[in-house]
Order: structure tokens, then C-alpha cells, then sequence
């Protein structure tokens, strides 16, 4: 069975390099806590709250932080590798450079995130808020973007080649130089009204 902790707060702790592996936090919050370099595999946070918490060059194996918040917090050269962070929220994050490969993120919101040149890929994002989010030259290949909310993304020079992009309306985002497949760009076509003969 995972190791329990519930209701904790944790204030200025040291996990650099931790090795977090079937740990499950319910409800825990956690103040400028160091977890530069820790590594999670199959570790849960639920409902947890993380505020100015270091996850600088941090690795994430089949872990879920789900309905978590995520306020002024470092992802520098993190990975989330087939986790789970449905329902979370990131705000005031500094979330470049960032890999995510896998997992589900489905319903989390990411308004105005600065996502430059972040790695997206087979990503379940359905119902994603990336509102204003600037994903100028990311790399968002195969991922469901189903019912996300789009207005006024930044996609210029991004790569979105096998993403599902029906939520996509092209008048009320910036796209250009975005790179889309011709599937794709048969679902952008029939967005702006076109009929395909």
C-alpha cells in the first residue's frame, strides 16, 4: 500500500533529489519546498496545493497531481512522463523548458501560460484552458486539444501535426508559421466556412 499523508504542510523543505516512489499526498500544501532534481514514479497528490516550490530538472513517471494548484512555482527542464494531472492549476508558473509525453491533463487551466518552446506530446488535454497562452515554436504533436479553449493562443512556428484541433477557431488565434497536417488543415478549412470538393 502507498504511504498516507494527509492534511500536512510542509514550509521550506530540502527534497532535492528526493526519490518520491508510491507516496500518496491528500490535501497537503507545500511552501518553498526544494524539489530541484526529485524523481516521482507512481506517486499521487490529490488536492494539494504548491506555492514557490522549486521542480527545476524534476522527473515524473506515472504520478498524478490531480485538482492540485500550482501558484509561482519553477518547472525549468521538468518531465511529466504518463501522468495524470487532471482538474490542476497553474498560475504565475515559470513553466519553459517543459516536456510532457503522455498522461492526461485533461481540464487543466493554464491561462496566459508562457509555453514557448515547450514539448507536448501524446498528451490527452481535452478541455484544456489555454487562454492567451503563448505556445510560439512548441511542439504540440499528437495531442486531444478536444473542447479546449483556444482564444487568443499564440501557435506561430508551433508544430501541431496530429493534434486534434476541432476546437480550433484559426480567426482568434496567432498561427502563423504553425505547422498542421493535411487532415488538419481540412478541419481548419471547414472552421472558416470552406467547402472541401
Amino acid at each position: 500500500m502507498p504511504e498516507l499523508t494527509e492534511d500536512v504542510t510542509f514550509r521550506h523543505d530540502d527534497w532535492y533529489g528526493e526519490e518520491l516512489t508510491d507516496r500518496h499526498f491528500v490535501n497537503c500544501e507545500f511552501f518553498h519546498v526544494d524539489l530541484t532534481e526529485a524523481v516521482s514514479r507512481g506517486a499521487v497528490f490529490t488536492g494539494c496545493t504548491f506555492g514557490n516550490v522549486l521542480f527545476n530538472s524534476s522527473r515524473h513517471v506515472d504520478s498524478a497531481f490531480t485538482r492540485c494548484t500550482f501558484k509561482r512555482c519553477n518547472f525549468f527542464e521538468a518531465e511529466f512522463t504518463g501522468c495524470k494531472l487532471v482538474g490542476s492549476v497553474f498560475a504565475q508558473c515559470d513553466l519553459r523548458p517543459l516536456a510532457v509525453a503522455g498522461g492526461d491533463w485533461s481540464f487543466v487551466a493554464l491561462p496566459g501560460a508562457d509555453l514557448r518552446g515547450v514539448r507536448l506530446t501524446d498528451v490527452r488535454m481535452r478541455e484544456v484552458d489555454l487562454t492567451r497562452a503563448n505556445l510560439t515554436d512548441a511542439t504540440v504533436t499528437g495531442v486531444d486539444l478536444s473542447g479546449a479553449q483556444l482564444t487568443g493562443v499564440r501557435f506561430g512556428g508551433a508544430d501541431l501535426r496530429g493534434s486534434d484541433l476541432t476546437a480550433l477557431d484559426p480567426t482568434v488565434v496567432e498561427r502563423a508559421g504553425a505547422i498542421v497536417d493535411a487532415q488538419q488543415a481540412l478541419v481548419i478549412a471547414q472552421a472558416l466556412g470552406f467547402q472541401i470538393g
